[in-house]
């Protein structure tokens, strides 16, 4: 195919970003739409799209004008979206398991002393920790919400939950066994 799109790929495969920002420009629409449509949430569905243009420009250089550029980025999209979902799926198990664990121990002592005993296990976080758990737990904001808010990578913050939960069960595994 040879339409204006696959021109601006060719220039963008040998190194012009303003051909890529014109190519981000004449799909963002037809990306964001597609992932909308995959999604519940558009937030979602926009970060997705960021992703996939971060992902489109760093393999560029792939793109063999097989079929159509629009296509090329519309796979990249759905790679996209099958990678978030298997992710948010995993960080539900795992998220699930860890709030069960919790609420049993909190269920075995009275609201107040679960209360201390969760800011006790608070102060044992680092501070990106303890925002991003806060953010995540406290607030009920997605791991992608609490990344904007704290102004760093989704995987940055998808760690400081994980390890911060982790930190914090230790700590009430230990009161729940003295």
């Amino acid at each position: 195919m040879n339409g204006p799109d696959e021109e601006l790929a060719r220039e963008a495969k040998r190194g012009s970003q303003v051909a890529f920002a014109s190519l981000v420009r004449r799909n963002q629409s037809l990306v964001r739409g597609f992932l909308r449509k995959m999604t519940a949430d558009s937030a979602t569905a926009d970060d997705l799209a960021q992703e996939t243009f971060v992902m489109a420009w760093r393999k560029i250089n792939s793109y063999e004008e097989k079929g159509s550029f629009r296509g090329w980025l519309c796979r990249i999209a759905y790679t996209q979206f099958l990678q978030q979902r298997r992710s948010s799926q995993s960080a539900l198990r795992r998220d699930t398991a860890a709030f069960a664990e919790m609420d049993q121990t909190v269920s075995e002592g009275s609201a107040m002393e679960a209360k201390m005993d969760v800011e006790r296990a608070m102060k044992v976080l680092t501070p990106e920790q303890k925002a991003a758990v806060s953010l995540c737990y406290g607030e009920g904001m997605s791991h992608s919400e609490a990344a904007e808010v704290l102004g760093l990578p989704l995987g940055t913050v998808k760690s400081h939950v994980l390890r911060g939960r982790e930190r914090m069960l230790a700590v009430l595994r230990e009161k729940e066994a003295s």
